[in-house]
């Protein structure tokens, strides 16, 4: 039997349980997972506890960060998993390909254009791989979103208009924990548009060149709800009597997950993950508006809005011989609070070609169960099975990885200086 590739885990939170339940599952005939590595030892122990516990698998050694070279150095593995706080993403990938490991990470790849240079210019000094966890890649209304776009269905793509929508369940959620501070998160036209800004530079065959973009904090942040008439606050919302009534509160000793990750860990590192979405310190947006110019001419007219009141998105793809429409409504959710496979799941969706000279008609696209429209289990296979040949060239590197945030970064650029932003300025693809 071929040799088992091996794998170490950097960051238990929340979504780590994405990769390493697999490993010790479905993959286990194929791969291995030898260790955990974290900030918190609670979080590496409640890890462990559900290996054994709920995937009938053994626990293994536990590092703190602090210790990550020498569990390199004991462990050998092939590939290191980078699910940690998106700021510290580039100094494990970075050290991951000095001590000889392959990488594969969790989006974004990182949060400014410094450390995306830093991690491009490693890959070439050390010749190893980066793999970049973009999911959605892989739900079949978009992969067939692709399809028709390649082979032809509209002619050129010229321009796409793309508008996301995050609800008062997920949206809000960004601003209760780490990501509330863009100095974690790059904010969230890096740490949730990446998965966005990655689908059109996949769809349309191309890369962003110029960048103009406006974005402010116009709902969540006390300052805001003073204005709309709020009097009563409260920082946290755990055990707080303000919090009782409030439907933007999240109460962590209700759920099981959130305790354990979270609760239980605060006493090693202080870290509060059920912050009031209404509180000060909030340094990231929730309504964003971006316009891009591709090398191949197409625009993109992009719009986040993180307080709605459903969640989804509606995109459009205009062409020299039509019109793509696609909406799709998705599950709701709070990471790390619930089940795994429902996390973005689809409820709804439609894909609708309009020709230019012709009759309107849908398209009709397999419905594949699991987190992010179906995207999730393929992604699995694809990273820890036997990948398949893939036409549409899914899996995503270290460029693809950096080509996606850069328009994120480039947009907090153009944010702050109220002036377009060329993607060249920003890092050298050497």
């Amino acid at each position: 039997m071929p040799k088992k590739k091996t794998y170490v885990l950097v960051g238990t939170g929340g979504r780590s349980q994405f990769f390493y339940s697999a490993l010790v599952t479905e993959y286990k005939e194929t791969a291995e997972l030898l260790a955990f590595c974290d900030t918190n030892r609670t979080r590496m122990n409640y890890a462990n506890k559900l290996l054994e516990e709920k995937y009938g698998s053994h626990p293994v050694p536990t590092y703190p960060a602090s210790n990550f070279d020498r569990m390199i150095a004991e462990q050998k593995p092939d590939t290191v998993i980078v699910t940690t706080v998106d700021r510290t993403h580039h100094q494990y990938i970075i050290r991951a390909m000095e001590l000889g490991c392959d990488v594969i990470s969790e989006k974004p790849m990182t949060v400014d254009e410094n450390k995306c240079q830093q991690i491009l210019d490693c890959v070439q000094k050390t010749g190893r791989n980066v793999r970049v966890a973009f999911n959605y890649r892989y739900a079949p209304h978009h992969t067939k979103a692709r399809e028709l776009i390649a082979d032809g269905t509209i002619g050129q793509v010229t321009s796409v208009h793309f508008e996301w929508l995050l609800n008062t369940k997920h949206g809000a959620d960004y601003f209760r924990r780490w990501h509330r501070d863009k100095r974690n998160s790059g904010g969230l036209l890096v740490h949730k548009s990446t998965h966005h800004f990655d689908l059109v530079n996949f769809w349309i065959g191309s890369e962003p060149e110029t960048v103009f973009a406006f974005g402010d904090l116009l709902f969540y942040g006390k300052e805001n709800a003073e204005k709309r008439g709020v009097t009563s606050f409260y920082d946290r919302s755990t055990g707080h009597p303000n919090a009782k009534e409030d439907p933007f509160a999240l109460h962590m000793d209700e759920s099981e997950s959130l305790k354990a990750l979270y609760l239980d860990a605060e006493q090693e590192d202080g870290y509060i993950r059920d912050r009031s979405v209404f509180s000060d310190g909030i340094s990231i947006e929730d309504t964003m508006g971006v316009l891009v110019r591709y090398k191949n001419n197409a625009i993109l007219t992009y719009s986040l809005n993180a307080y709605m009141p459903w969640e989804g998105y509606r995109i459009a793809f205009n062409g020299t011989k039509g019109r793509i429409e696609m909406a799709v409504g998705e599950q709701s959710y709070v990471n790390a609070g619930g089940d795994k496979a429902q996390e973005g799941a689809v409820k709804t969706r439609s894909i609708r070609v309009i020709p230019m000279f012709g009759q309107p008609y849908d398209v009709e696209v397999e419905l594949a169960a699991g987190g992010h429209g179906g995207g999730d289990p393929a992604l699995l296979r694809d990273i820890f099975g036997d990948p398949a040949e893939d036409r549409f060239r899914r899996a995503a590197n270290h460029i693809d990885g950096a080509k996606s945030i850069l328009t994120g970064i480039a947009a907090n650029r153009s944010i702050r200086t109220g002036q377009a932003v060329h993607i060249d300025d920003l890092v050298k693809f050497r």
